[in-house]
């Protein structure tokens, strides 16, 4: 079974500035690549979570509308 890690937004702050720190000092160019990879699924995985968090903030605050038939009133 796959657990789910939550990272803080200054987690990935902190991860994405050791990557960065990483790439610039590492001579290895396929360390370096990895680096770069890693650090771009992250960046992606960071966006999709913001982009559910911020649809469901949409839901959660819209709650449940009822739609009302007021065509009795006519007659």
């Amino acid at each position: 079974m796959r657990e789910t890690v939550n990272f803080t937004s200054h987690d990935v702050i902190i991860i994405e500035r050791a990557l960065r720190t990483a790439m610039k000092h590492d001579r290895e160019e396929h360390r370096s690549r990895d680096y770069h990879e890693v650090l771009l699924k992250m960046q992606e995985n960071v966006e999709q979570a913001l982009t559910v968090n911020a649809q469901l903030a949409t839901i959660e605050h819209e709650g449940i509308r009822y739609d009302y038939d007021d065509s009795s009133d006519l007659m």
